[in-house]
């Protein structure tokens, strides 16, 4: 039950946070800046500690594949950063193209759904790690959920710039969903703890792009204090834990 209230609460994050509208001011409201902040400090403190962890884990694995990423359990957390930064820049693309044939700012249908069944496996990964996380105990659970939930206000803002109304009308949906599929999936099927590395490497590479693309552009007038303030906050939440 404690798994399914923090997943239903990731959820309700892509449902509802749409009605923030004054995250979308520019320059970047500061609550966006603080929950970049805080999400990448999760990665570097807690994440990052753990998979030095796992690498020690998945080379002591028989299994073939895990046995093939010896040392390169970090080569993972390079593919999560890879892939999201490929997403980005299809939907920046789609979005021009649109625009220099005289069409709305936003992505063609094909890239839509591209856009929001690659987050939609994200999200489902996400859902899967609420049950099956490299440390146990509820304390460890809510910081992962608090992490996420910020994490998704990031996410929500820039599916919405590219998407527009769609997002709202079937992405957010969509989004939700995979997150309870993934908690049910968790329930379901139980996973070797060399696995769990690999995919806590995947989702870290994942979060630091996709927060950094949010921050670093200047046309996002982004506020450095902000983002300064919500990664030493909760690195030191993390650390004193």
């Amino acid at each position: 039950m404690l798994y399914f209230l923090f997943a239903a609460g990731l959820a309700i994050v892509h449902l509802f946070s749409g009605r923030l509208r004054f995250l979308d001011s520019i320059p970047r409201h500061r609550w966006l800046s603080f929950a970049g902040g805080a999400s990448v400090a999760y990665v570097f403190v807690h994440i990052f500690p753990e998979l030095s962890e796992g690498q020690q884990t998945v080379e002591k694995t028989n299994i073939f594949i895990l046995g093939f990423l010896e040392h390169h359990v970090y080569l993972i957390a390079l593919l999560g950063f890879a892939v999201f930064y490929g997403l980005e820049q299809l939907a920046k693309v789609s979005r021009r193209q649109n625009l220099e044939e005289g069409n709305a700012d936003v992505t063609s249908q094909e890239v839509f759904w591209l856009h929001i069944g690659s987050f939609a496996a994200y999200n489902a990964l996400i859902g899967y790690l609420v049950v099956h996380r490299e440390e146990p105990g509820w304390l460890s659970l809510f910081f992962f959920f608090m992490a996420m939930a910020l994490h998704f206000l990031v996410n929500d803002h820039s599916l919405r710039q590219h998407h527009k109304s769609t997002y709202d009308q079937l992405g957010r949906w969509v989004l939700a969903s995979a997150i309870l599929v993934g908690w049910v999936m968790g329930l379901a099927i139980p996973i070797h703890k060399p696995a769990l590395a690999l995919l806590f490497a995947f989702l870290a590479g994942g979060i630091i792009l996709n927060v950094i693309k949010e921050e670093l552009p200047e046309q996002r007038q982004s506020k450095f204090w902000a983002f300064a303030l919500g990664a030493v906050t909760y690195a030191m939440l993390l650390v004193a834990a």
